[in-house]
């Protein structure tokens, strides 16, 4: 089975579900992250916008290398997406050639524009991918589903319907997002030490070491059917 992990920036499917997806390439599936923008506009004193978009590029190539992941950055810009029809058909066309069967991303609601946009991509994605009405260089139509992940960013309204336990998985979570000079030398944001801590707090939800979570997109959590889920009649 694949799995595709899609943030608007390189970086943010790391520190979102980097653990999660070091875990299933362990099980021996195709994970993939896909970066809508490589988020360079957070360049650093004395580096240029276009030499830290290379270098986040290649900090997303490493980190992918240490989970055992696959890692695809495309060309958009940081912090000027737009949610148009051309966006939309290239992440479904992406989508169709992926396969994935389960999709992570960023919740719907966050104080980061590009994050929010993200969220209605994949979701005006997933309908192009799925329906055989859509021609996409002639690939077959694909469904996905999708959940969203715990960022800093977009916390409001995010309430964790599954925690994950990624114990076995932290250590090397840990050593992938140092892999990015913003998680580790950022003066706005402590990143390195608030995951390492969400994930503590998340396992101890958990009773597990630690754990990283998932949010059902609004209104699918429900579950319809003829008994309680996992108690049948």
């Amino acid at each position: 089975m694949n799995l595709v992990v899609l943030g608007a920036h390189c970086g943010d499917a790391e520190i979102q579900a980097g653990a999660i997806a070091h875990k299933y390439a362990k099980a021996g599936h195709r994970v993939t992250f896909v970066h809508l923008t490589a988020g360079e506009k957070g360049n650093p004193p004395g580096i240029s916008i276009e030499e830290y978009r290379e270098q986040k590029i290649r900090e997303s190539e490493r980190a992918a290398a240490v989970l055992g992941v696959e890692t695809i950055t495309l060309d958009y810009r940081d912090a000027e997406l737009t949610f148009n029809d051309e966006i939309v058909t290239r992440v479904a066309t992406l989508m169709r050639e992926l396969k994935p069967k389960t999709v992570i991303t960023h919740w719907e609601n966050s104080i980061h524009p590009d994050h929010a946009l993200c969220a209605q991509i994949v979701l005006a994605a997933q309908l192009k991918t799925g329906l055989p009405g859509f021609d996409l260089d002639g690939l077959p139509a694909h469904f996905y589903n999708y959940f969203h992940s715990e960022n800093w960013e977009d916390m409001e309204g995010y309430v964790p319907d599954i925690f994950v336990d990624v114990s076995e998985e932290f250590d090397t979570y840990l050593k992938a997002l140092s892999q990015y000079w913003f998680v580790m030398n950022s003066k706005s944001f402590r990143y390195y030490d608030y995951y390492q801590a969400l994930c503590t707090v998340r396992g101890c939800v958990n009773r597990t070491k630690y754990a990283q979570t998932l949010k059902y997109p609004t209104g699918l959590n429900v579950r319809k059917g003829p008994a309680i889920p996992g108690f049948d009649l």
